[in-house]
């Protein structure tokens, strides 16, 4: 099973790196994108604490992400220490151009899979997912 799963990661992460290209973006940078777009508004510790980066990381794909008018910062008044993120509007216009091609990808790399197929990979794929949330760190 280890292959199959390492050939599926592999297979998805050339793939999304495949659609990203053309548009000068890293999978790590559409995935810290698109989370944004589902939060409407978030922070760096909030994407350090989903995605698979550290914090210093995470800051240094923040910032050429506004570099490139992607993403902007936003301070709190009220506190100026406290800053949170938004997709711009060529962001969120990107993020949406790039979900349409990843589900086209999708697409095109599951067509000889039949719905009956499709819905045990997904239920299976699920329960793989829960059983990881749930699983206790090793003492």
């Amino acid at each position: 099973m280890g292959a199959s799963v390492t050939g599926l990661v592999t297979v998805f992460t050339r793939g999304m790196a495949d659609e990203m290209k053309p548009y000068d973006l890293r999978p790590i940078e559409f995935n810290l994108l698109r989370h944004c777009l589902e939060r409407q508004e978030c922070n760096a510790t909030e994407l350090a604490e989903v995605l698979p980066v550290d914090a210093s990381r995470i800051s240094r794909i923040v910032t050429r992400l506004v570099e490139r008018g992607l993403l902007v910062r936003h301070r709190m008044p009220t506190d100026r220490r406290v800053v949170t993120l938004r997709l711009s509007r060529e962001g969120a216009t990107l993020v949406s151009l790039l979900l349409q091609r990843m589900n086209d990808y999708v697409a095109r790399v599951s067509e000889t899979i039949d719905d009956d197929e499709m819905s045990i990979f997904e239920s299976v794929t699920s329960r793989i997912v829960a059983n990881h949330e749930n699983l206790k760190p090793a003492p």
